[in-house]
């Protein structure tokens, strides 16, 4: 009996034992599991981007620089830095003075070769009359028609004079020629301005609806961007504002900046989500080049690279495994694995 009872103290400390070294054994497991930040592989939607770094700049034809055909004193200023216009508004008006002079006088001329003509008109109808019953000359008649001729002349002169003494007389009207916003203002109210050689710029307007980003593309990315690819860019402005665009053109020549070759790709803007654009923010380009469906796609910071290979680590029982793969598509932050994982591994991120 007492036989008995000593064995089975041997195997409930056998069975005692057992149980300790397993949970040890799990202990161990689960403790070298919790030094790995892991993540279970899984297929994804991927999509290849071309990062670029641009400026916003006016599209064509949106910023415009309006001054004046003619030379005089600003009489008056009507807008300031900032300001909204609109097409037609009167910006600025300068002293008319001498060419409000210069068009009565032109106008005074016409009525006098008006009238010039209408007694040239009557000498050359009574003339006719005469001749009809040979009172006068067939001279009389020629001398009287060739007066009218003249004056009729005269008076078409003395128009043509009138309508350009108008259109300089307008001159003196600084019209807005696009809606926008006045960006500058170069001249002030009794500053004389002097249109000898070139119209002197009052003032800068830019249409901040017309828009778009001058992205600068590195020579070694410029072979994936083509015209019509959608992008998407962010300004600090805006930080958790993701605007919408597409490729508009891709300029030939290259630019240098900083030793780097980069080409200017044109991104025309399609959404400004409500937000005001202005000129020269600075903006972040993603140009989207590749679209992939149902891919395995792991977080760049888990590939390690060795002799111009690319490896992985994967959690197996607990333990680090090292796994040789092949990459493909290579996003801002994910990488295609086109061989080398397979989904529902445990993958380490922080080997």
């Amino acid at each position: 009996m007492l036989i008995n009872k000593k064995n089975i103290m041997k195997k409930m400390n056998l069975f005692i034992a057992l149980f300790i070294a397993v949970g040890l054994i799990s202990c161990e497991n689960e403790t070298a599991e919790q030094q790995y930040e892991t993540m279970i592989v899984k297929q994804k939607s991927l999509s290849s981007t071309v990062l670029a770094t641009g400026v916003i700049k006016p599209k064509v034809g949106a910023e415009v620089r309006v001054g004046s055909r003619v030379s005089g004193i600003v009489k008056k200023l009507n807008v300031y830095v900032g300001d909204i216009v609109r097409k037609g508004d009167l910006l600025a008006r300068l002293d008319d003075t001498e060419l409000t002079a210069q068009y009565n006088q032109v106008a005074a001329n016409l009525d006098n070769a008006k009238t010039t003509l209408k007694y040239a008109k009557i000498e050359k109808e009574r003339q006719e009359i005469l001749l009809k019953s040979n009172a006068v000359s067939k001279q009389g008649l020629e001398l009287a028609v060739k007066a009218f001729e003249i004056a009729t002349a005269q008076v078409a002169q003395m128009t043509a004079n009138l309508d350009y003494a108008k259109i300089q007389l307008d001159y003196t009207k600084i019209i807005a020629p696009i809606n926008g916003a006045v960006a500058s203002v170069s001249t002030q109210e009794g500053e004389t301005v002097a249109a000898v050689f070139s119209a002197p710029t009052f003032l800068t307007i830019i249409d901040l609806k017309r828009l778009e980003v001058r992205a600068y593309v590195d020579e070694t990315d410029i072979s994936k961007v083509t015209e019509g690819q959608k992008a998407e860019f962010t300004v600090d402005t805006y930080p958790g504002t993701v605007f919408d665009g597409s490729v508009k053109a891709i300029y030939p020549n290259a630019e240098l900046i900083d030793n780097v070759v980069n080409y200017v790709v044109i991104i025309d803007i399609s959404d400004t989500k409500g937000k005001t654009l202005r000129p020269e923010m600075t903006a972040t380009v993603n140009i989207q080049n590749e679209s992939l469906e149902n891919v395995i796609a792991i977080p760049n910071k888990a590939i390690t690279h060795k002799n111009e290979e690319s490896f992985v680590y994967v959690l197996i029982d607990g333990k680090p495994q090292e796994r040789k793969v092949t990459t493909g598509v290579k996003h801002k932050s994910l990488t295609q694995i086109v061989s080398g994982l397979t989904e529902n591994e445990k993958l380490i991120l922080n080997k």
